[in-house]
This record gives structure tokens, C-alpha cells and sequence, in this order.
């Protein structure tokens, strides 16, 4: 991925006020009092109204760094309950708002708190902590700074992950923390090369399992392993062609073992994981051949068609839709092609590792994954967006779609929603007629 260094300095430290135990944790209702909801008001042009209040932005954001600075000041308190709801708090504000600026000041302050609250917290503080160490890097981007937060918490994520008395939701949320941080920051190939070994270390514990039909692992465990692979993925998005090659002939035989595993999203993670491989080994080689093509494409047909009824009707829908995909990029190098909207853009997903990089960053970011779309730099370097748009109100209030119009396309579409699953829904019908 294409690193654009960005330095900067400023005063590490977050300013402390008297009052910091009176602050009141972050909302995304803070984030909405300034932005008019970033999430939804730039996401859906047609949300801004022309007649809002005219807002004083320089004292909003005063007021909104002033909170956000007895947040940071509360992630030391002794209270592990404050604490864990600082983070929380502040996780919210960098999910929903672009915070540079801000945080480039206090980067390291916030960094040593997350090492602090990973290293001494427990469970839910550590899974807060993690999370944020994520939102900090999304929002610092590809630059020296994000490296240097990177190389500090690193070690004590993969202390962590490793740790088998530690609890599951913590590790799984160090995995990830590893994975996400180190495709954002790390420039460091060894580095890189590290990292994705701790992870292979976790999730290659499923292949021992499903190759000894005594072999125990609890849910909990499986989860984390899902997590391990998931990051694990990512990381190989952005290895060098070489490497590449190296894990596929390590990796490649060995993922059908865990589609007979019994969690399905392990089942689904690991379809997933092997149709990226496949895009990847037809790149690196265009006469790529797999010598058990056929009793993996019978699986993975049987997985597509799945109807089992000792497991559950959800479970089996959302495997049969994957598995559709994962068959046709196995047997046809075929995509299905995304399209996600955003505000007046749009961008189409349309190959494994696209779709993989969007599923990990919109795991982290949630409801704000559509405002980074737009605003944050990083993101749109990763998916080739090109820079952010500059719109102002103006062009904002011209692509507004009046609330009538709207209503009208919305029942026109239902109507014929409505009219073509009832051709495919009734079985009097011949097959040929509902198309």
C-alpha cells in the first residue's frame, strides 16, 4: 500500500483541567451539535435542511476539545469503570469526527494511556484500549506517527494475543489491533513479517483441531482464531508478491480443513480467506493450477446448498449467500461487484482483497465508515479515492431531492419489489415467466 509520509510536531502532552471529573463521557450527539451529524447529514445530502440555525463552529469545537481533553486526563483515573468509559467515549469522537489536528498533540499521551490501560486493564478496558489504538492510526493515517504508536504498542499487543490466561475478548481484540495497525503504519517488511507470524501461531491451532476429530477447542477459542485469520488476511493484502507465493503453498491446502468446522462463521472466514487466496495465486501466476480442485469445489457446493436441519435457518442463509460467491470466484475467477454509496460518490468493490479491507475498516469505524469514506485521507488513499471532495453548502443544498420526490420513488420501488418476489414466490408459476 502506498505510504504518504506526514510529520508534524506539537506538545505531546493533553492539557488537564480542574474540572476533569466533572466531564461528561463523549456522545455522537457532541459529534452531531458541530457537523449536523456527519454521519448522516454529508452522507445524505438530502438531510440538510435550508433554513438550519447558523451555528458558531469556532466555539463548538472549543468546547467539544475541551471535553475531549478531560476524556484523555480520565483514561489515568484509578476507577476502572471511568476509565473503560473514557475510552468508550473516546472512541466514539474519533469514529465520528476527523480529529487530526487534535490528536497529532496528544498522540503520545494517548498512546501511553492505551499501553497503560492494555497492560493493567482487564477484559473490557483492554478491548476499549485496543479499539482505540485502532481509531488513532485510521485517523493519524500512513505517516511516521502512526509508526511510532505502532512500534510502542506492538510488543504488548502480541504479549497479550500470546497470553493463554488472558481472556479471549482481549486477545481477539489485540488480533485485530495488530493486524489493523500494522497494515496502516508499519513501512518496517520485517516488522510486517513478524506480525503476521503471531497471528499464524493462533489460527493454525484450528487446522490441528479439525485434523484429529478428538481434538478439543471451545467456542471461545475459535472465535479468537476467526479474529487471528481475519487480520492475518489483511496483512497478506499488502505482502510482497513473493511472500505471497511463500504462504500460499503453506496456507493453500490446508484452509479446506476448516470448512468442516462446526462455528459457521469460522466456516464463512475461512471461504472468504480462500477465495482471496485464489485471486491472489492467479495473480502472482497466470497458469496457476490447484491439483484437488474437485473435492474443494464439491464442498464448497455442498456448503453453497447447505440444508442442514440441525443448524439454524440464519446461519444457513447467511453461509449459502457467501459460499455462492466464494464458489464462483473458485471455479470462474468471478466477482460480485459492490457498489457502496456515499454522499454524491460512489465506489465499487470488486475484487476479494477490495472486499476484505472494507469489511476490516468497517468493523472499527461502523456507523462513521461512510463520513471517513469522504473525509479521511487514509482511506480514501486505500481504496483510490482520489482526495476529498470540497462541497459547499451551496452545491450541498442543490443535490437536496425534495422530501415528495423521495416519498414517490420510494413506493414506486416498493411496488415493484413487492410485484417481483410475489412472480418468484408462487409456485404456479412456471420458473421461465418469474425472470
Amino acid at each position: 500500500m502506498p505510504k504518504s509520509r506526514r510529520r508534524g510536531g506539537g506538545n505531546p502532552r493533553g492539557a488537564s483541567g480542574a474540572h476533569q471529573r466533572n466531564m461528561q463521557p463523549f456522545s455522537d450527539e457532541d459529534a452531531s451539535i458541530e457537523t449536523m451529524s456527519h454521519c448522516s447529514g454529508f452522507s445524505d445530502p438530502a438531510s440538510l435542511t435550508e433554513d438550519a440555525p447558523e451555528i458558531d463552529e469556532e466555539a463548538t469545537q472549543e468546547e467539544l476539545e475541551y471535553k475531549l481533553k478531560g476524556l484523555i486526563d480520565l483514561t489515568l483515573d484509578k476507577s476502572a469503570k471511568t476509565r473503560q468509559s473514557a475510552l468508550e467515549s473516546l472512541k466514539n469522537a474519533l469514529t465520528s469526527k476527523i480529529l487530526y489536528e487534535f490528536i497529532l498533540e496528544r498522540r503520545m499521551t494517548l498512546t501511553d494511556s492505551i499501553e497503560r490501560c492494555i497492560k493493567r486493564g482487564k477484559n473490557d478496558e483492554q478491548c476499549a484500549a485496543a479499539g482505540l489504538a485502532c481509531l488513532l492510526c485510521v485517523q493519524l493515517g500512513s505517516g511516521i506517527e502512526s509508526e511510532e504508536i505502532f512500534k510502542t504498542l506492538a510488543p504488548v499487543l502480541k504479549k497479550i494475543l500470546c497470553d493463554g490466561a488472558a481472556s479471549i475478548q482481549a486477545r481477539q481484540a489485540c488480533a485485530t489491533c495488530l493486524g489493523v495497525c500494522c497494515f496502516i503504519a508499519t513501512d518496517d517488511i520485517t516488522e510486517l513479517y513478524s506480525t503476521m507470524e503471531c497471528l499464524e501461531n493462533i489460527f493454525t491451532k484450528s487446522y490441528q483441531k479439525e485434523r484429529n476429530s478428538n481434538g478439543i477447542s471451545s467456542p471461545q477459542n475459535t472465535v479468537l482464531h476467526i479474529s487471528a485469520l481475519l487480520a492475518w488476511t489483511l496483512l497478506l493484502t499488502i505482502c510482497p508478491m513473493n511472500e505471497v507465493k511463500k504462504k500460499l503453498e503453506m496456507h493453500l491446502h490446508k484452509f479446506p480443513l476448516l470448512l468442516s468446522c462446526d462455528d459457521v462463521n469460522m466456516r464463512i472466514a475461512a471461504g472468504e480467506t480462500l477465495a482471496l487466496l485464489f485471486e491472489l495465486a492467479r495473480e502472482t501466476d497466470g497458469d496457476f493450477f490447484y491439483e484437488d480442485m474437485e473435492p474443494l469445489t464439491q464442498k464448497l457446493r455442498a456448503l453453497a446448498t447447505d440444508g442442514n436441519k440441525h443448524r439454524a435457518k440464519v446461519d444457513k442463509r447467511k453461509q449459502r449467500s457467501v459460499f455462492r460467491d466464494v464458489l464462483r470466484a473458485v471455479e470462474e475467477h468471478d466477482f460480485p461487484t459492490e457498489m457502496v454509496r456515499f454522499g454524491p460518490e460512489r465506489m465499487y468493490i470488486d475484487c476479494w482483497v477490495k472486499k476484505q479491507t472494507y469489511d476490516t475498516f468497517k468493523e472499527i469505524l461502523g456507523s462513521g465508515m461512510q463520513y471517513h469514506l469522504q473525509s479521511n485521507e487514509l482511506l480514501r488513499n486505500v481504496f483510490e479515492l482520489g482526495p476529498p471532495l470540497m462541497l459547499d453548502e451551496a452545491t450541498l443544498k442543490s443535490m437536496k431531492i425534495p422530501r415528495f420526490e423521495r416519498h414517490l420513488y420510494n413506493s414506486a420501488a416498493f411496488k415493484a419489489r413487492t410485484k417481483a418476489r410475489s412472480k418468484c414466490r408462487d409456485k404456479r408459476t412456471d420458473v421461465g415467466e418469474a425472470f
